[in-house]
C-alpha cells in the first residue's frame, strides 16, 4: 500500500533540557522506515540555528530555525524538564498558531502541556506521562498527568499510550515516542505490515504488539 501522504515530513522541536529519547524515538523510527521509503523526512527545529543542550549535557544541531518556517505534515514537541520553560515561550506559541491547518500537532510525555496552555486541548482526550520522577512523586511534586488536567482543566485525561484526536496526537511517557512514530506512520498512510517489519528490524517487535492497540482515537 503507498503512502496517503507521499515524502512525509515530520519536524520535531528541540530546546534546553529536553528528554533526549522523547525526540530520538520517533526520529530514530523515521530513520528505520527510510530504509523502506527514502522519501520519509524527520528533522529537528529550533527557536534558533545554534547547538541545543539536551538533558545530560546531549547536544543537537537543528536542521532549522522557526524562522525557515519548514514545511511539515507532522510537529511534534517533547517533552522534558524543558517544558516548564516552553510554557511561557512566546516564540514556540506563535509558531504552533502560524501552522497551516493541515499540519498534525504532536506530542510525547509533557510536550502536551504546550498544547493544553495554548487551549488547544479543550474538550479534547490527551494523555501525559504517567510514571513520577523522585522529585515529581515528593509531598511537593506533581504527576505529569495530573499537571496537565491542572493546566488544561477543559481537556478530558486519557491513561492511553497514544491518543489520536484528529489533528491532535499525544503520546504518553518517555519511551511512547516510538509509538508516536509507528502511528505517524500510520497517519502517512502506511499499512500495518510495514510498520511491523519497521518495529521487527528494531528488534522491537514484541513490544510493539504490546503496545498496538494502546491507542484512543476520537
Amino acid at each position: 500500500m503507498p503512502p496517503t501522504t507521499p515524502g512525509f515530513r515530520l519536524g520535531i522541536y528541540v530546546f534546553k533540557d529536553v528528554e533526549i529519547v522523547d525526540f530520538a524515538a520517533p526520529h530514530g523510527v523515521f530513520s528505520v522506515a527510510r530504509r523502506f521509503d527514502p522519501e520519509l523526512d524527520a528533522f529537528l527545529v529550533a527557536e534558533s540555528m545554534r547547538p541545543v543542550q539536551a538533558q545530560a549535557g546531549f547536544t543537537v544541531l537543528p536542521n532549522y530555525a522557526f524562522s525557515d518556517t519548514p514545511a511539515m505534515d507532522a510537529f511534534l514537541i517533547p517533552g522534558g524538564f524543558g517544558t516548564r520553560q516552553e510554557l511561557h515561550n512566546r516564540n514556540l506559541h506563535d509558531f504552533i498558531r502560524a501552522l497551516p491547518t493541515e499540519t498534525l500537532l504532536t506530542s510525547v510525555c509533557t510536550g502536551s502541556w504546550i498544547y493544553g496552555v495554548l487551549g488547544l486541548l479543550d474538550g479534547l482526550p490527551a494523555t501525559n506521562r504517567k510514571e513520577p520522577d523522585k522529585v515529581e512523586a515528593g509531598p511537593n511534586g506533581m504527576v505529569p498527568l495530573d499537571r496537565l488536567a491542572q493546566i488544561a482543566p477543559a481537556c478530558t485525561i486519557s491513561r492511553a499510550r497514544v491518543v489520536d484526536t484528529g489533528r491532535i496526537v499525544t503520546a504518553g511517557g518517555i519511551a511512547s515516542g516510538m509509538e508516536m512514530g509507528f502511528h505517524l506512520l500510520r497517519r502517512a498512510g502506511y499499512d500495518e505490515e510495514l510498520v511491523r517489519e519497521v518495529a521487527r528490524v528494531m528488534e522491537y517487535a514484541e513490544a510493539y504488539d504490546l503496545y498496538r492497540d494502546d491507542i484512543e482515537v476520537s
